[in-house]
């Protein structure tokens, strides 16, 4: 067997590794025999040379093989999970799982935090009081027989290469590498025990993929590798010029999928993109699950089931079961918010034309709503609420976004903050066309 010198000299030089090699290396990473600063260069040879298709299906076969698997074909029903790349106000999954399982599907889905200026589902989950996303594998399993959907964090015992390499990856600048990103995605997706997979590649201003080109190679990629290795797979390639939703921040996100789920978004505050996204994903999982004999009829009884109240009961099944508090998702105004809050305004009329949505991620963060490193404490109130967004037509001082604020914040601290929001919004004399919410599906 080769040594982890030679795996990497071989990756540096541009040739193909193969499955032996791979599969040793990773071992060693889990193991401990392969040193960090090893799979450091091992990385970066990748991230400079590539993988092929045959060595990132084999990178993956790997880093699920350094894990446990989730077996849970005692479970009746297909199960199908949602993945998206990632993005600001991107709150689909809390409204998307239980939907999915108010229509017959058992939904396994594993989540993560935000880190930089993409969001993170469990920390808008925790955003309830005592909501439980640790649950152990039996409780996991539990839930799913019982409600139809889990939302919980990555097992310790799932994929642990993964974490060693995903903590490297993000502080040796090679988080941007596709064989990476759909080994790290795939072995963790699969480790959860899914049937199958419908994937949700961002593209945009605020998306990891900037492009139209590099996003359609990350979905065309996972899409190969799910399917080499025996899962069915589904891909929308996804606008992110601007906010998904009306809300970004953790607390103000559970609140709109709230209203969502209930039927009750304010008109002055409308979540059409939000809930449309949602739709068309649960109708490709119900598709793919053989629950919807196309996406048509699975659009039909997604919005029914969102439209009659199923999909809430569930929501509030699942709440309950993983310990949330039930009163504050019925009345909202229990859940966290800050009294504190300021309108951001039009410095001129017109139509808002940009949005630079990575800046607009970045703004939580400095408002103290993300990360800046994986310890970093968050506060779940803070956040903006949209009034207006790509498209929309402006007069000079109409209200753009109202933000909550951190009750700490000085009026010298409010300007640098207001500063931000205003360089990442362009107002146009001319309206500009709207990118469209679903650019291409495979």
């Amino acid at each position: 067997m080769s040594s982890p010198a030679w795996t990497i000299q071989k990756k540096r030089d541009g040739e193909e590794l193969s499955s032996a090699e791979i599969h040793a290396f990773i071992k060693g990473l889990a193991t401990g025999d392969v040193a960090d600063y090893q799979a450091t260069a091992f990385l970066m040879a990748v991230f400079f040379r590539g993988m092929s298709l045959g060595e990132t299906v084999a990178l993956t076969e790997a880093m699920l093989a350094s894990g446990e698997r989730y077996d849970l074909s005692s479970i009746s029903g297909p199960k199908i999970d949602k993945h998206s790349t990632g993005g600001v106000g991107d709150k689909v999954s809390l409204i998307l799982a239980p939907l999915a399982a108010a229509c017959g599907l058992k939904v396994p889905m594993m989540s993560g935090r935000g880190l930089g200026h993409s969001g993170g589902t469990l920390d808008k989950l925790e955003s309830i009081q005592n909501f439980d996303v640790r649950l152990s594998r039996e409780r996991f399993e539990e839930e799913l027989k019982l409600i139809g959907c889990s939302m919980i964090g990555q097992s310790a015992t799932i994929a642990p290469a993964d974490k060693k390499l995903y903590a490297l990856r993000d502080v040796t600048a090679t988080v941007e590498c596709i064989p990476l990103i759909v080994a790290s995605i795939l072995s963790k997706k699969i480790a959860e025990g899914s049937d199958a997979l419908v994937f949700d590649v961002k593209v945009g201003s605020g998306a990891f993929m900037k492009t139209r080109e590099s996003a359609l190679k990350l979905g065309r990629t996972l899409s190969q590798v799910s399917k080499k290795m025996g899962l069915k797979a589904r891909v929308l390639l996804t606008d992110m010029n601007q906010p998904l939703g009306y809300a970004v921040g953790n607390s103000l996100e559970m609140i709109e999928s709230i209203q969502v789920l209930r039927d009750q978004t304010p008109d002055e505050l409308a979540s059409g993109d939000l809930k449309e996204l949602t739709i068309q994903l649960c109708a490709q999982m119900l598709e793919l699950g053989g629950l919807a004999r196309n996406t048509v009829d699975g659009r039909k009884l997604a919005h029914s089931k969102l439209t009659n109240g199923s999909a809430w009961k569930v929501f509030e099944e699942m709440v309950r079961f993983q310990g949330g508090s039930i009163e504050q998702i019925r009345n909202t105004a229990l859940l966290p918010k800050t009294s504190k809050t300021v309108q951001w305004k039009a410095k001129k009329r017109g139509f808002i034309a940009k949005i630079n949505t990575e800046a607009v991620g970045r703004l939580l963060v400095e408002l103290g709503g993300g990360r800046k490193q994986a310890a970093d404490t968050i506060d779940p109130a803070v956040g903006l609420v949209f009034h207006r967004k790509l498209g929309a037509k402006v007069a000079n001082g109409e209200p753009i976004v109202t933000a909550h604020i951190p009750e700490n914040a000085d009026k010298t601290r409010l300007f640098e903050l207001e500063a931000m929001f205003q360089g990442a919004v362009e107002i146009s004399r001319a309206r500009k066309p709207v990118p469209k919410l679903i650019i291409e599906l495979f």
